[in-house]
């Protein structure tokens, strides 16, 4: 019987995109054990990241599959108490592998839209719910214990919502073809082409390290956003270290350098540049104003309930745990391609994220108390929620500690 990864294209490019998450995504270590979690209409992609991980040495694979249309029967036929129910008991579990060395595997794919028009009361309440539960896995992959990792899949779902103007099926392999591309794996060696971006990656978080600016200024239609930076931050992009010693990349694709704001610095007002899809909903046009760090006004015209409830999460929900910059020249961005997926349309614009931050954004946090955190300017929060904030009309100036502004990037492309 033939191989069917020799005989034909797609398999063969998918088998291919499976080596690079294993290799690249999660670098995922020999006798190492490997959760993987993913939307049921992307086995075929994780069945070829289970062969690629056992032929990496991988000991265990154990699949954990999600439906979209399961989510939206909850919603039209569960009882009202049952949306503040989460089971925290599989986060806890899952939180107790990761710490023990698994390594984490999300695929992403879900459609977009599938919850619009349902209940937003009950959408809000049981993504808080969740978001709650999930706490104890989320601080592992947070806090670098183990490698882990983010990609996409395609998913008839989402192809049709990225384009409604094709088929079902050329939907589909157009958004396999945008995959593939952003993942680099259209390269004779996408290996090689990873370690090439990752090191292009690398230079630029150098560069603004050694500007250790103490905050940045967004301009553009609708915006004009003050962002302190946290004392000691350190930028951050490309493949990371673990604490376990793993260089991996969480993000795949990734073309954003990140770093944590201050908490408390943060002043002005913004416009998102993009929908942000979030558990199945979309929230579009999303404007803020900060006041001393926190919002204080928020506005949308699409998923309203949906934002004010997530900025009410907790305390710290309605301030920033991320700001990130990324060229408009982003090959995702220069796509002309508006995804539905943070983790796409994330790496096309500049962005900001509420809630909590990235600890290894902050030098010396590990022996830090918590009262000298929040002097530092860390946030607090259960939530981590990224929105796109710049676009190819935007500016963003350095402005040192002494007050003095240096531009960084001008209609969104970096000025060197």
């Amino acid at each position: 019987m033939p191989d069917r990864a020799k005989a034909d294209p797609f398999e063969r490019k998918l088998a291919r995109y499976a080596e690079t998450i294993v290799h690249v995504g999660l670098a995922l270590k020999p006798k190492q054990q490997l959760i993987i979690t993913a939307p049921i209409d992307s086995m075929p992609l994780v069945r070829a990241v289970t062969r690629a991980a056992y032929e990496a040495g991988c000991s265990y694979v154990m699949p954990v599959i999600d439906d979209d249309i399961v989510k939206q029967i909850r919603y039209r036929h569960g009882s009202k108490k049952s949306f503040d129910v989460a089971p925290a008991w599989f986060y806890e579990g899952m939180g107790v592998a990761l710490r023990a060395g698994a390594a984490h595997l999300t695929i992403s794919g879900s459609d977009p839209f599938m919850l619009n028009g349902e209940d937003e009361d009950a959408i809000a309440r049981g993504t808080k719910a969740l978001r709650e539960a999930s706490v104890p896995a989320m601080r592992v992959t947070q806090q670098l214990l183990t490698n882990w990792s983010v990609v996409a899949c395609a998913t008839p779902g989402w192809a049709k919502a990225v384009f409604p103007e094709l088929g079902d099926a050329d939907a589909l392999e157009r958004l396999w073809e945008a995959i593939f591309a952003a993942a680099r794996v259209d390269n004779d060696d996408p290996i090689a082409a990873w370690k090439a971006h990752n090191a292009a990656l690398h230079a630029r978080v150098k560069m603004l390290n050694r500007k250790n600016c103490a905050a940045l200024h967004f301009r553009g239609p609708g915006t004009d956003l003050r962002v302190g930076l946290a004392e000691g931050h350190r930028w951050c992009g490309g493949a990371e270290r673990m604490k376990n010693g793993v260089v991996c990349n969480p993000n795949l694709p990734t073309e954003e350098v990140f770093t944590m704001p201050h908490a408390m610095k943060v002043e002005g007002y913004v416009r998102a540049t993009r929908p942000l899809s979030y558990q199945n909903t979309l929230i579009e046009n999303i404007a803020v104003r900060f006041e001393g760090g926190r919002i204080v006004h928020a506005r949308a015209t699409r998923g309203e309930e949906m934002l004010h409830s997530l900025l009410a999460s907790d305390p710290g929900a309605s301030r920033l745990g991320e700001v990130a910059l990324v060229p408009h020249a982003s090959p995702i961005s220069q796509s002309g391609i508006l995804f539905f997926n943070t983790l796409f349309d994330e790496n096309a614009a500049s962005h900001i994220a509420i809630g909590s931050p990235y600890p290894h954004c902050l030098r010396g946090i590990e022996k830090m108390n918590a009262g000298e955190m929040i002097a530092c300017g860390v946030n607090d929060s259960r939530i981590h929620l990224d929105w796109m904030i710049g676009s190819g009309e935007v500016d963003v100036d350095a402005i040192a500690a002494s007050g003095v502004a240096e531009p960084l990037m001008r209609a969104g492309e970096w000025i060197n």
